[in-house]
């Protein structure tokens, strides 16, 4: 799985670079609003981790807020789709976020993760590797699949359980076969609650821009979210 993970990801870096970042309204429009509102606009001194960097977005708007970022990424070729993108203003590594993490230990103010973490199966590595490198008080703020969304490319499925799911991306006039993981609500939260605690669940809203560009797109995330987001705290 993860073989197969990093080699999707490689065939998509020039495609989030090119394409995702700018183009994309899920992104611009859905995702990323609700997560900068939970990050300081000021992180000057502060040290944060970009834990699933994919082409740097979210690094470079760290960077520009004054923050000494860190950013991982498990595919070599958003590695350096990022490093085309910040180039030496954030140190960008190539690492598996189920492994242990080369880090010190209370490292880390913010541990940003936007859209990573349903790639892999088993959280109970990751977030002990990141509640150890997260500084007392430290925020650990993520976004994933929503379960709800998620459950409808099945067909046959099991709620309760933690389920792979093969998804079928059209970018570029191509088409990519997405590996991804599906969990239930309570695993979620119950995994994070382990290491952390809950500060908010924010189930986002697109924007008014996203409306007016996508409106029946609009309707149906106002109907059924497509992302789940997570801002927890160091216990």
């Amino acid at each position: 799985m993860k073989d197969r993970v990093k080699n999707i990801f490689n065939q998509l870096a020039s495609v989030y670079e090119n394409t995702v970042d700018t183009a994309s309204l899920y992104n611009s429009e859905y995702e990323r609003p609700s997560m900068l509102d939970q990050i300081p606009q000021d992180l000057q001194n502060m040290n944060v981790l970009d834990a699933g960097c994919a082409a740097g977005w979210y690094t470079h708007q760290l960077v520009m807020r004054g923050a000494n970022v860190v950013a991982t990424d498990l595919s070599p070729e958003m590695v350096s789709s990022s490093k085309r993108r910040v180039g030496e203003k954030a140190t960008i590594l190539c690492l598996d976020l189920e492994e242990k993490l080369p880090f010190e230990d209370n490292s880390f103010d913010y541990i940003i993760s936007s859209l990573t973490l349903h790639y892999i199966q088993d959280w109970s590595n990751t977030f002990s590797e990141f509640k150890r490198i997260l500084k007392p008080n430290g925020i650990l703020l993520f976004s994933i699949h929503h379960p709800f969304s998620d459950i409808k490319l099945l067909q046959d499925y099991n709620y309760f359980m933690t389920e792979l799911i093969i998804d079928k991306w059209n970018k570029e006039g191509r088409s990519y076969e997405v590996p991804f993981y599906r969990r239930p609500l309570h695993s979620i939260l119950n995994e994070t609650l382990k290491w952390f605690s809950l500060e908010k669940v924010i189930e986002p809203q697109p924007t008014a821009k996203f409306k007016t560009q996508a409106p029946e797109k609009y309707e149906i995330l106002m109907n059924s979210p497509q992302f789940l987001i997570i801002k927890a705290v160091v216990k």
